[in-house]
This record gives structure tokens, sequence and C-alpha cells, in this order.
């Protein structure tokens, strides 16, 4: 599958088959490809942790608040992205630029999670609806916790559905 194709295929995934758990080398791949993302200054301000068994489940009940994602109780990972403190010149760098790298770094992270995922067929989704002290918990982990991402297979039968996106002509804007 080359990118187009990724993108183009790629969709939050919201119904997983709850028995079928990931295979290792699937997931080193994620892991892998989410090392390579981009980063300022290359600091990767983000920790990646691994929720399996037990753990996946008490992290998917920690993204439920108010009967929100129901589905994560059925994906066999949850990765979980907490923000680690900067390098020193991306620290000077978002003091005199006055912008939060972390999280944009966390969320190019997140890209090549979920586009490593879909090249591996699997499904996934951003959750950005948690309860961060929860996680921290359960995890044992300091940073907060910025996003956590499910990953598993999609039930047989999930639908492809149509991307609602902007027009092009709302979206992009040429300067010469």
């Amino acid at each position: 599958m080359n990118f187009s194709e990724i993108a183009e295929n790629r969709q939050s995934c919201r119904a997983y088959e709850p028995d079928r758990s990931v295979e290792q080398e699937k997931l080193d791949r994620i892991l892998a490809s989410a090392r390579l993302a981009p980063s300022a200054c290359n600091g990767q301000p983000y920790q990646i942790t691994v929720c399996r068994g037990d753990a996946a489940k008490k992290v998917a009940l920690a993204t439920q608040g108010m009967g929100m994602n129901k589905f994560a109780a059925d994906a066999p990972i949850l990765l979980v992205l907490s923000e680690m403190p900067y390098v020193a010149t991306a620290a000077l760098g978002a003091r005199v630029k006055k912008n939060d790298y972390r999280s944009i770094d966390i969320g190019i992270a997140a890209a090549y999670i979920t586009a490593e995922a879909t090249a591996q067929g699997l499904g996934s989704c951003i959750l950005g609806w948690l309860d961060d002290e929860k996680i921290r918990a359960i995890c044992g982990m300091e940073g907060t916790v910025r996003l956590v991402i499910t990953v598993g297979y999609a039930k047989d039968g999930d639908p492809r559905r149509t991307k609602k996106r902007k027009d092009p002509a709302e979206l992009i804007q040429y300067v010469e």
C-alpha cells in the first residue's frame, strides 16, 4: 500500500474483534514507524506506553467518561501517548516562538502510528477524551496523557465510511 492508499483507506475504527490479538511483529512495525516520526529538534518529547490485557481494559474505561468511546473496551491494544520534557533547543524555541511543539510532535507521532496500523491491516482510533489522572495511575507514569490510540482488527463487516472533508478550495491556498 502506498501512502495515498493508506490515507484513503485509514479511518477511525469503532468496532474491534475483541478476541483477536495483534501479532507482535505488527505492533513492532507500528512502534518503529512512530520512532521515526519527525519532531522539533528530534527531541521526541513523548513516551508511548503499550497497554494490553487488564491494563488495556482499565485504560479503556478511563476513556469512557460520559458514555464516550465504548468501543475502546474491545481493542486489544491501547497506546498511551504522554508528554515528556523538551530537549533544551526545542524548549528554547517553544518559549521564544510561543509555540507548543510537544503537541505538534505528539500529533505527528499519532499520524505515523495510525498510518502504519492501516498498512499492517489493522484498525485504529485516536482518542482525546480521557481521564489523565486515572491513566497515569494505571500506567505508573508522570507525564501528562495527551492521546490514547486504540489498535486492533476491525470486526468483519465494519463498513468503510465515506470521508467527509472540506472542499480543496476551502482548505488550500496558493501564494506566489
